[in-house]
């Protein structure tokens, strides 16, 4: 009979990893990873003994469980509507599939700059931004630079917000960032650098930028900006910070 906590435990495992991939991407992945801990400070309560505290959260439990579904009612749908597309496991893209996908953003990247168009393009690493993808408008496109140079172009209704590109195409378009706070960030940086900032603090996705006002191109990583860069350079630097392992911090 020894062999049962073995599988039990491994069910538990593969559930738990399931739900915790359902809420990927979502404002409610760290609500979930929060309710985890509580509720393993819950079992720890309950082992110790400790009656009062066991039962203040056996009440609060059912409580919560009804807010949940309804304060993230459209992270729920939303998961539902991904659930059979999901894989174990994601592949890295290929050595040539990436240079391609760099050439052919850099070269849009390049040509917005000489004509002072500014853009904001966010390629996801590890970290998932399916749920800022959400705010744009979807596109699920393959990567290419007159594309790029066509969504940033002055009256594209999609112009203003970044575009995302995930598992190595154009996912969205028109998506909105959240913008850093942080206070000692230069003045001479605008909204659209504000943007990427802010991304780059809460994820580990790199971020191009094209200055319409300085007609140059940056790289943004883990809350720093990389500048004065020349194409070749840039490729070489997002190509390794891509290729990084994922880590929890800034570089």
């Amino acid at each position: 009979m020894s062999w049962k906590p073995v599988v039990e435990i491994a069910l538990l495992w593969f559930v738990i990893y399931r739900i915790m991939l359902f809420f990927e991407g979502t404002r409610a992945f760290q609500v979930l990873r929060g309710i985890l801990v509580i509720l393993l400070a819950f079992l720890l309560f309950h082992k110790l003994g400790l009656q009062v505290i066991d039962w203040l959260f056996i009440k609060l439990f059912g409580i919560s469980v009804i807010a949940a579904l309804v304060i993230f009612q459209p992270e729920i749908r939303h998961g539902l509507a991904r659930l059979g597309q999901r894989h174990m496991f994601t592949q890295s893209l290929g050595e040539e599939e990436l240079d391609y996908i760099l050439r052919e953003l850099l070269d849009a990247a390049e040509n917005l700059a000489k004509i002072k168009l500014g853009a904001l393009i966010a390629i996801e690493k590890h970290d998932p931004l399916t749920g800022y993808a959400d705010s744009g408008v979807a596109i699920d496109g393959r990567v290419s630079s007159d594309i790029i140079q066509a969504i940033f172009t002055p009256n594209n209704p999609l112009h203003d917000g970044g575009v995302i590109i995930q598992r190595g195409r154009i996912a969205a378009a028109g998506c909105l960032f959240p913008l850093s706070e942080n206070l000692d960030l230069s003045r001479v940086f605008g909204t659209r650098h504000r943007a990427a900032f802010g991304l780059s603090e809460e994820t580990d996705a790199v971020l191009v930028i094209v200055s319409e006002e300085r007609q140059d191109m940056s790289v943004v990583y883990r809350g720093r900006i990389y500048r004065d860069m020349s194409k070749e350079d840039m490729v070489v630097k997002i190509k390794e910070m891509i290729k990084t392992k994922k880590d929890h911090g800034k570089e």
